[in-house]
């Protein structure tokens, strides 16, 4: 439990993720564990990384904080939205929907690491971002200097957060992905801030529904007390990690990862057992 959580926070800090991506299958898959722990235990291991990245993110000043809390907004809707409409929508569709559209992710993810970087690009001041203050800097350290970005797009990137928030709620599965996305995609946010802001983001989401897996008894304390102990670890030690490697290497971990969730869904999507 303890390697598995380092390994998890290790990346989900990294990448965005929380690391509830990596927890579910191993314990699952590799230890036999039931669904409902696990997911319960994916749980914690979202707020667990969210706590230890953000603290080290926060101290370097590379996370949003502005855009995280801008975006939370309508992932809460989304979430609630989702929720409600659990037994209403077809899921199958919606699991195809959400697959092609990280699918297409991997499409543009492929474009940057192989057509060029766009952190150094100019960006078009958006109105919204501006009137919010929503553009910020950070301090690259693999670069070894302070870069200055425009948020675009905010609109595009609500609406992302929205779908993601209607995701998570409707089809109990992680939002992290489609937050890197909205930010780094829709939004021109350069992928170090992305990455970082959503890890502070999933451990808000993550905490709000935290309460209603431990009391239905899904959450395990001999399974979820070793798993967040490692997953601190881990977390601490990727989130200083990450601000040392190019962006380039950051998305070509990023994009198997990417693979796999939108393939996983697809099959989902057309009842094919995973």
């Amino acid at each position: 439990m303890l390697v598995a959580g380092i390994v998890a926070g290790a990346l989900g800090s990294i990448l965005g993720l929380g690391g509830g991506i990596i927890v579910t299958p191993v314990l699952t898959l590799m230890m036999g564990l039931d669904i409902k722990y696990a997911i319960g235990a994916s749980i914690i291991a979202v707020i667990a990384t969210s706590s230890g990245a953000t603290i080290a993110f926060l101290k370097d000043d590379v996370l949003n904080l502005r855009v995280a809390m801008f975006l939370e907004i309508a992932t809460t809707i989304g979430a609630i939205g989702g929720a409600l409409l659990t037994g209403i929508f077809n899921t199958s569709f919606l699991f195809i929907l959400f697959g092609a559209f990280l699918l297409l992710s991997v499409y543009n993810m492929l474009k940057k690491i192989f057509v060029g970087e766009e952190v150094l690009k100019s960006a078009n001041p958006d109105y919204l971002s501006t009137k919010f203050k929503l553009n910020s800097s950070y301090y690259d350290k693999q670069l070894k200097k302070q870069i200055d970005y425009q948020v675009e797009n905010v609109p595009g990137g609500m609406a992302i957060m929205l779908g993601a928030g209607v995701a998570s709620g409707l089809l109990g599965i992680g939002s992290g992905i489609f937050k890197v996305m909205a930010m780094d995609t829709a939004m021109k946010m350069p992928l170090k801030p992305s990455s970082s802001t959503s890890n502070l983001m999933m451990g808000v989401t993550a905490a709000a529904s935290a309460t209603v897996y431990f009391f239905n008894g899904s959450i395990r304390p001999d399974i979820a007390v070793p798993l967040a102990l490692g997953i601190l670890v881990g977390s601490s030690i990727g989130s200083r990690v990450m601000q040392y490697l190019p962006a380039k290497i950051i998305r070509l971990i990023f994009v198997p990862v990417l693979l796999y969730v939108s393939t996983q869904m697809i099959l989902k999507g057309f009842g094919v057992s995973i």
